[in-house]
């Protein structure tokens, strides 16, 4: 990207080294100078001089406090979030969703759109274009307060380049995703896996918040893990890190599509479980979801089988339970390979709640080995159908508020 591509007010926070001043006030704010000053070991000076500077641009605002008995007290300063604005973009297998925020995350503009069928890698980066011009349109950004730009892409990721190396789903290769959006918008665009972008999201504003070490699995049409290990994103040498769903289960399993056998989402995705019930069916199964399809086994979809396991059909509660059962194995494999604090379940299956969530649990009590680790975590996340792209604009959130560096120990997001 060319130096005239970082425009506005991301170019505005990092060109003058601002980020260690504006974390602290993110995360302590409101706050006086002079507290600045003596928790970030700067001189009283220079946090004047960037004050000063982020004031007049606006990025930080004053908030005076009412005098008291005991005197004048400090003007406190504190993030101006809600004039400022992050685009955040969830590409997955068969939707794009596109999110427009101010700096807590709070979303102003939900924009969902359906991929076709065939879509080819310029197609896909017109329409995340002509979806991101509408949520700036509709909303009249001001392209001055609009700090950037986040991806979060499914598949695999060369995150250096913002490119996206191979989509399974969509069976789509090589798509420059980061290059593309930066010429068309001048704007700095991050791009990043959309579990591991996902993982991001929930350590800044969801169940990940303060834990040190989270994995956040997303299982929808597939399953794919983000991984934070001591407060950073793990992405592995060639960008394949927290590809779980292709992990093997068993051997002699059935077919996936990326080629071998037993993968994990050949057992527990929504499209294994569809699978699953429709061939019980087939083969004599009794279930009140015949009834409702009137015999037309291609009807049953995951929201069906959701619906009749709450109204106690026993072959659509056994299913869930079942891929429960295999995602439990998977997750007791993540355990006993990173052994993190909390591991956060997300996307569609995840809908399915209890029904699904106690054999994972159950599963994990009878596999794990040693006793404190079976007391892992396991929670499913509440920030809804938007949680990927919520970690998308995470992304950009990182660039501004860096991370501070602790012990071990400690949560560094």
């Amino acid at each position: 990207m060319s130096n005239k591509a970082v425009t506005g007010s991301f170019q505005l926070m990092k060109s003058l080294n601002r980020s260690a001043i504006l974390n602290k006030i993110r995360k302590d704010g409101p706050i006086s100078r002079a507290d600045i000053a003596k928790q970030t070991k700067l001189t009283p000076p220079t946090v004047s001089k960037v004050v000063k500077d982020l004031l007049h641009s606006e990025i930080i605002i004053e908030k005076k406090q009412e005098e008291s008995h005991v005197g004048r007290r400090p003007t406190m300063l504190t993030v101006n979030a809600k004039s400022f604005h992050i685009i955040g973009l969830d590409v997955g297998p068969k939707k794009l969703h596109v999110v427009l925020s101010d700096l807590n995350a709070n979303l102003i503009e939900k924009y969902q759109t359906i991929l076709p069928k065939g879509i080819t890698n310029n197609g896909l980066l017109k329409l995340m274009k002509k979806s991101i011009q509408h949520v700036i349109s509709k909303n009249q950004v001001d392209k001055q307060k609009l700090i950037g730009i986040g991806v979060g892409m499914h598949g695999v990721v060369d995150v250096e380049r913002g490119c996206s190396l191979f989509a399974p789903t969509l069976q789509l290769s090589d798509i420059p995703i980061k290059s593309y959006l930066e010429e068309e918008f001048e704007l700095l665009v991050k791009v990043e896996n959309d579990a591991r972008a996902m993982a991001l999201g929930e350590a800044w504003f969801g169940d990940g918040k303060g834990v040190n070490s989270t994995i956040a699995v997303n299982v929808g049409l597939g399953i794919d893990a983000g991984i934070i290990i001591n407060g950073e994103l793990f992405h592995g040498e060639h960008f394949v890190g927290g590809e779980i769903g292709h992990m093997t289960i068993d051997i002699d399993g059935p077919r996936c599509s990326c080629g071998n056998y037993g993968c994990l989402q050949t057992f527990s995705t929504g499209p294994a479980i569809v699978s699953n019930v429709r061939h019980e069916i087939a083969m004599g199964s009794t279930s009140i979801l015949s009834q409702w399809v009137d015999n037309d086994l291609e009807l049953i979809d995951g929201k069906l089988i959701h619906e009749a396991a709450k109204k106690g059909d026993t072959l659509s509660i056994e299913a869930f339970a079942q891929a429960g059962r295999y995602l439990g194995i998977g997750l007791t494999n993540l355990i006993h390979t990173l052994n993190p604090s909390r591991i956060i379940i997300g996307g569609g299956v995840s809908k399915a709640g209890n029904y699904l969530m106690d054999s994972v649990k159950q599963t994990i009590q009878h596999r794990v080995l040693e006793h404190s680790a079976k007391q892992t975590e396991i929670l499913v996340s509440k920030l809804g159908d938007y949680v990927t792209a919520i970690g998308a604009i995470s992304l950009l959130l990182v660039e501004i508020f860096p991370p501070e560096r602790h012990d071990k120990t400690s949560m560094v997001l």
